[in-house]
């Protein structure tokens, strides 16, 4: 594939969102419900493998999401999504949730997870990425 097009893709494509974390998104604990953490990276991985691929995509998997920190309510989380590698039809985003406390400068990894899509056609049938000409 071309290196040059992968690397320009994977820099316009890298996503940021800030939330606060809010009481109603929040479980018994007063911290981030996980499920919620997951639909937010989701979200976030789908806007990033779009921007990459410019092709309708799902996602088709999860890998391993280490969930290393609680993330308390009243906080606010930066999620960053980037593509991490790239297939003929499929592709891969890291997603990693950021802490950041309101008065102070200090900023914590809390998640990561990677997450995988597949680019599809009008008919939902996988589709390439790249046309296989500006592949070569």
């Amino acid at each position: 594939m071309n290196q040059l097009l992968i690397q320009k893709r994977e820099e316009i494509s890298e996503t940021r969102v800030a939330k606060m974390v809010f009481p109603s998104t929040t479980n018994h604990y007063d911290t981030l419900f996980g499920g919620i953490a997951l639909q937010w990276m989701d979200e976030v991985a789908y806007i990033a493998a779009t921007r990459f691929s410019r092709k309708h995509v799902v996602t088709i998997s999860t890998e391993q999401v280490n969930f290393t920190q609680p993330i308390p309510s009243g906080i606010l989380v930066e999620l960053v999504a980037r593509v991490v590698s790239v297939g003929r039809t499929s592709l891969k985003v890291e997603v990693n949730i950021f802490l950041e406390e309101l008065d102070s400068d200090k900023r914590t990894k809390a998640i990561t997870g990677h997450f995988n899509f597949v680019a599809i056609d009008e008919n939902k049938k996988p589709t390439p990425i790249f046309p296989e000409d500006d592949t070569h």
